[in-house]
């Protein structure tokens, strides 16, 4: 890819904790990177800047165009304007 093609936005999902041991929430980021290990790292990054303690991610992809429903679609056009989208979730029992 050069630098003149724009990048897919890539989303990460998984797990993040506010406190070790305390409920879990589903999480979705979205955003822009070069490579998957710098998308991890900046994910990372963000969730501890947002005040999670702990993250466990577990799946890594490009998107393939924009999400229909809201969260997502604002998150992904955040991303797309070089942002770090957050989408947190109660996860299914």
């Amino acid at each position: 890819m050069n630098d003149d093609e724009e990048r897919p936005v890539t989303i990460i999902t998984g797990r993040v904790w506010r406190e070790a041991g305390a409920e879990s929430e589903g999480v979705h980021v979205m955003l822009v990177a070069p490579d998957d290990d710098t998308a991890v790292r900046m994910a990372l990054e963000a969730l501890a800047q947002e005040g999670y303690a702990e993250a466990e991610l577990d799946q890594i992809g490009d998107m393939e165009g924009a999400p229909e429903e809201e969260p997502h679609l604002s998150a992904w056009q955040g991303a797309t304007e070089g942002e770090i989208a957050i989408v947190t979730f109660e996860e299914p029992a």
